[in-house]
Formats: C-alpha cells, structure tokens, sequence
C-alpha cells in the first residue's frame, strides 16, 4: 500500500554543505556570515528593512510582546483560531487576549468584527495569516490607524503570499516568520522577527541579545556591552542559519513544487467537493497565496473523522488542525471572547482536514491522495 506522510522534509542539497562551512570556520554562535546572508534574504521576501532571525516563531512573537511594552491588564486582539504561541507570547506579558471570530470564507480573523473588541484597555491586534492566504489588510490597518493600536502580523504560514502586490509581512510595526520543519522554508526549529518600524530595531536586537547591546559591541560600536534591558536567549546558532540560508536560495523552486502540488489539488478535488458539500480554500482577489497547506471543510464533525479515517485506511496521513483557544482551558484562565463569540471558529476546528503537501510530492503520490480523496464515501454512521 502506498503512503504518505503528511510532511517529509525537503533538501535542496545546499544544506550539509553550507553547515559544514560553518563548522569548519569554527564560527557557530549566532550572528556569524550565514545568519547575516539568510537574514538579508528573509527581509527581501518580506519587504523589510530591517529583520532578526530568532531560535522560533514563538520567540519571534515573544519579542514581539517585549517591544510593546505590554503590561497587565492591557488586551491584545486576535484570533481564536491560531496556534497556541500567537496567544502565549502575550499572556507572558500579563496581556489579556481578546479572541475575535473568523470569517468562514478565509478562516482569518473577520475585521468586520474587530472595531467592537477595542476598548481603552486595547493596544494592538495580532493578524494570522491562516494558510498564507492575507487578512483584509487595508481595513485592520485603517481601524488600527484610527485607535493609534500596532498590527502584529504572524506570519508563520504566509512568507511569499501577497496582498495587492505586497507581501504579507510588510503591513504591521512588526510580522513574525516561521522556520519550523513543516514550514515552506525551514531549519526544523526557527524564526525571524520582520520590523516594519524602524524606530524598534536597536532595542528588539538587544532584547534579543539576552537585554545587552553585544551586537553594537561586536559591530565596535561600543567599547563594552552591558545589560540595557529585558531580554532572552532568542539568537539562533550559526549551523541553523546555515542549514536555512540553503533553502531560503532555493526558495522559488520550493515555491514552484509546492504550488504544483496545491494546484492539482484545487484543480481536481473541485468537482468532488462541490457534489458533497465540501469547501475547499477561498483566496479573495487581490492575494496571492504560498501554497502552505490544503485544507478541505467537511459537512460535518462526524463526516470529518469518517474521512480522516477512511484517508488512514489507504495509507494518507491527513490532519485536522487548529483546536479554539477560547475555550481550551488555558484560554478560560487567561483571555476573554469578544462580543458575538467565536461560533465560526468552532464550527471550522470540527470539520478541518489537511492534506499532505510538501515540496518533495512525488507525482504518484499526489495521484495517491486526490484518488483516495475521490474515493471517499461516507458511512452510514457519517450520513
């Protein structure tokens, strides 16, 4: 029987070698040549003029909270539909989350609703990009504008995505990218802090800089560095920004595999789904989408787990995805619901399943899942 994983990750064959040049040069603490030539490279995807590689995603967004200056019963609006560190890096702060619904077309947090979750007590909204597919930019920003609250962009899914011809990335005082090993570049763990306000680069270098200006010191801009401010250990190694500057040169290729892979799924899963009911990705004019992940939304939560099972059967590794983190139990100590509640983001998290894409699909195992996909019928326990 043949299988497929839902992630296998892909080498471009720079890898081990860029690594090997950063063991052998002895030089493999952070901020070496590689971290400066993959750090170049993740502002230019992004539009950026400046950029931090950072150990994670999640440290990217803790940085994130440093910058803000966040305190205690301060809020900070954002999805309930996201991935737990999108909400932890600000709980740290003593921040309360604000979970706002999402819209049932792009799963991304609905910006119709967002201006009644705003009170004297809000500093800034957190967009997810969910599937690399852009929020409504043009109105977040302009609410935003018009509360003088910043815009966090976590942009784990959506390096390469666009909206109106610019990349998602480049709209808030600061975006946050992932590296993570099921990512569409990865280093198996890893991040960059995106800064769209200048003004916050020489601090977030020194928050990240265990809350020293080492960076300025090594740079002689200094004569000694000392503790300037809070801060953490968010420096990656040298041999991550290797391992990463090898797929960041190949990212177009990658990009190039990946959307194939989608494609064939969105071109021949279409009729199926429209005869059954199922929804499949909806990426509004005007944006341009990476090819992170596909998703399909079942009729119903029994249906989803009878696909899900029947996927198993054949050898598919299908996943659902995110649970709400309003209702998890961290989310009842820590946050709160915006008005209207989060019933879109429920009913999504129970229906949701991901198939297996990444850049290395082989054709036949492409055939493999939209076979297996078309092939689905549901039980009589599912009808």
């Amino acid at each position: 029987m043949t299988e497929v994983p839902f992630n296998r990750a892909y080498l471009t064959g720079a890898e081990l070698d860029y690594v090997g040049q950063a063991v052998d040069s002895g030089i493999i603490g952070g901020d070496g040549p590689f971290t400066k030539k993959a750090t170049a490279l993740v502002a230019g995807l992004t539009g950026a003029t400046s950029a931090l590689l950072t150990t994670s995603c999640t440290h990217a967004l803790e940085l994130s909270a440093l910058l803000l200056d966040l305190r205690p019963g301060d809020e900070v609006i954002m999805p309930s539909f996201t991935f737990t560190s999108t909400a932890n890096a600000f709980v740290l702060r003593g921040a309360t989350p604000v979970f706002v619904d999402i819209r049932p077309d792009t799963l991304n947090l609905d910006e119709r609703l967002t201006e009644a979750a705003i009170t004297s007590r809000t500093r800034a909204v957190v967009v997810v990009h969910y599937a690399g597919v852009a929020c409504e930019m043009a109105t977040i920003m302009a609410i935003a504008s018009r509360h003088r609250l910043s815009v966090i962009e976590d942009n784990a899914h959506g390096l390469g995505g666009s909206y109106h011809g610019r990349p998602l990335g480049s709209f808030g005082a600061m975006a946050t990218q992932s590296f993570h090993v099921t990512k569409n570049v990865q280093c198996g763990e890893g991040g960059a802090l995106v800064i769209g306000d200048d003004r916050l680069t020489e601090r977030a270098e020194i928050i990240r800089e265990k809350g020293t200006d080492r960076a300025r010191f090594f740079r002689g801009q200094v004569d000694k560095y000392c503790w300037r401010d809070l801060g953490s250990s968010y420096l990656p190694s040298e041999l991550l920004a290797a391992y990463l500057l090898g797929q960041l040169e190949s990212f177009e290729r990658i990009q190039e595999k990946r959307g194939q892979v989608w494609s064939a799924y969105d071109q021949r899963l279409a009729v199926w789904a429209c005869e059954r009911g199922v929804r499949r990705p909806t990426v509004p004019a005007g944006c341009v989408q990476p090819a992170h992940l596909y998703y399909l939304l079942l009729p119903n939560p029994v249906q989803r787990d009878d696909f899900l099972r029947h996927l198993s059967e054949r050898g598919v590794r299908a996943v659902h995805h995110y649970q709400p983190l309003h209702n998890a139990p961290a989310g009842l100590r820590h946050a709160r619901v915006a008005p209207g509640g989060c019933s879109v983001t429920e009913e999504v998290a129970d229906v949701l399943v991901r198939l297996p894409l990444f850049a290395g699909m082989a054709a036949e195992e492409v055939d493999h899942v939209v076979d297996s996909v078309l092939a689905y019928a549901p039980s009589r326990v599912a009808l």
